[in-house]
């Protein structure tokens, strides 16, 4: 019997800001200070220093995505490109 869904506890925005450090801000629209404010912190730690087209920028992302899983958190991307461009983007050549 598969766990009961239980409801988000928050809304979190990562917006990409640009090529120039600091890259990301972290934006909440509704959600208790006490869960948001530590996975924002969290969540900066892991991506300042990386655009996303750095290679640690994946693996990173998906911790992201994964600790809100964990906080019960809404999670939305902003990168500055619509998703299917993003998905289409040929990964740079290491």
């Amino acid at each position: 019997m598969p766990a009961e869904q239980l409801p988000p506890r928050g809304h979190v925005r990562v917006v990409y800001l640009g090529p120039v450090a600091p890259h990301w801000e972290v934006q909440s629209t509704w959600g208790e200070a006490e869960v948001v404010e530590p996975f924002r912190d969290r969540t900066l730690a892991r991506l300042t220093l990386l655009p996303p087209h750095d290679p640690q920028f994946r693996r990173n992302r998906e911790r992201v995505v994964r600790d809100a899983e964990r906080e019960l958190l809404e999670l939305e991307w902003d990168l500055g490109v619509p998703e299917e461009e993003e998905e289409a983007a040929p990964a740079p050549a290491p």
